[in-house]
């Protein structure tokens, strides 16, 4: 729900303080299960630099842009000539680089406000040594890229390409895709869902054609029902496909709860799963602070709580978007900042447990079809490694259940033929 939701409804959620003061107390090693079918990515060598003939789409003409600079920014001399030994005397008998020495690459589908909310995060946080652009308006692109280029002194070294050719992002390790169909007056969500699906069929081969090791993280909304698709198109193995997913909407939660307690969100533990959407839920069961699981205190401190005030909380966070979408005209930092985090946890191989879009068949219960949607999972360098092994009560695992079958009614609505 990220992004611009254009004739949805406003709903401006209710104070989180005022929410939870209302429970009127002052409140102060994971075992993962393994994915089957799931295959270890390989590394990939470092990659040489290529030039790319862009095409503008709109005139249909062929023209060369010079979209991204040379792999060697030191050929200032007449004829081109390197001037880098001309600045730095060599080392003698200097060994080779490391084979072990990782060059990160990751790709960015989708030059609008979240794509470029996710690739200025990344490059803030150092997550990358190339940064690739993707998108179908050329000028848009190469403004976007040049603005990030001037900021260079005030960044990490990072080599940032753009392009309208797919072929730019050759070798990429992580290829996250923003791009999407934005919904015109008076058109259906199952419309607009095919045509992001039809979107799909543009973008997902030609990135799986140059990259075949990369892994696919899905931002483009509905992001379940697109990450499905996305798994579909690639033929690539569930561990290496995932979507943004509810990793957002439990960061939204934990900050309810963070600042009426008045404490770091970070010592919060709790978790929004299932869609990523109306029917999500909340896992109150296993929330905690500081390592003290708050319903059980309740319960063990004869501290009696309203249901439906758990409820409502829960629907601040769905409604959340909206409010921001209907204050700013759309939103961009949060995901950006929740992208980038899951980025690092995959490349940088943290092993972190994230409430991701996942296949989810035979997980918890569910079944009657593959169907992805947001679960604890642990992610690191092959992409989704196993799933949380969470207590849920027996009203969490139903409305889980629930959430599947909302997105399993919509994707049987679609004519995927995949």
């Amino acid at each position: 729900m990220e992004g611009n939701l254009p004739n949805q409804t406003s709903c401006s959620p209710l104070h989180s303080t005022a929410l939870l003061r209302r429970l009127s107390v002052p409140l102060s090693s994971d075992i993962i299960k393994p994915l089957t079918l799931s295959l270890s990515r390989t590394s990939t060598e470092t990659h040489k630099h290529i030039s790319i003939s862009n095409i503008h789409r709109k005139s249909k003409t062929a023209i060369t842009v010079t979209m991204h600079k040379s792999s060697s920014g030191s050929s200032l001399g007449p004829g081109g000539l390197d001037l880098t030994q001309s600045f730095f005397k060599p080392i003698s008998s200097a060994a080779p680089p490391s084979p072990t020495k990782r060059h990160t690459k990751i790709s960015v589908v989708g030059a609008g406000n979240v794509g470029m909310a996710i690739a200025q995060t990344i490059l803030t946080q150092d997550l990358a040594d190339e940064l690739v652009l993707i998108d179908v308006n050329p000028d848009k692109l190469r403004g976007e890229m040049l603005d990030l280029q001037h900021a260079a002194a005030f960044l990490p070294r990072t080599k940032i390409l753009a392009s309208v050719d797919y072929a730019v992002t050759v070798g990429s390790d992580l290829c996250i895709v923003t791009a999407g169909a934005r919904q015109t007056l008076g058109e259906s969500r199952l419309n607009l869902l095919q045509r992001n699906v039809a979107l799909f069929r543009k973008i997902i081969p030609p990135l799986v054609k140059f990259s075949p090791d990369t892994i696919l993280l899905i931002v483009s909304n509905p992001v379940d029902v697109l990450t499905h698709v996305a798994w579909k198109l690639s033929g690539f193995p569930s561990n290496r496909v995932l979507g943004s997913g509810t990793n957002l909407d439990s960061s939204r939660f934990r900050f309810l709860i963070a600042d009426h307690l008045d404490v770091n969100a970070q010592d919060v533990q709790a978790y929004i799963v299932g869609e990523h959407g109306d029917s999500s839920v909340a896992l109150w069961s296993s929330i905690s602070v500081g390592g003290v699981p708050v319903l059980s205190f309740l319960e063990k401190q004869e501290i009696a709580y309203e249901k439906e005030t758990l409820e409502e909380i829960h629907k601040a966070v769905v409604d959340s978007a909206y409010e921001v979408i209907s204050l700013k005209g759309y939103t961009s930092w949060a995901i950006g900042y929740s992208v980038a985090n899951l980025a690092r946890s995959i490349l940088r191989d943290q092993r972190k447990i994230h409430p991701v879009s996942v296949l989810a068949k035979g997980f918890y219960g569910v079944e009657g079809g593959e169907v992805f949607l947001s679960l604890p999972a642990q992610l690191g360098r092959g992409g989704v490694l196993g799933v949380t092994n969470i207590h849920l009560t027996d009203e969490e695992e139903q409305r889980l259940r629930d959430s599947a079958r909302t997105i399993l009614d919509v994707q049987s609505q679609l004519n995927l033929g995949i």
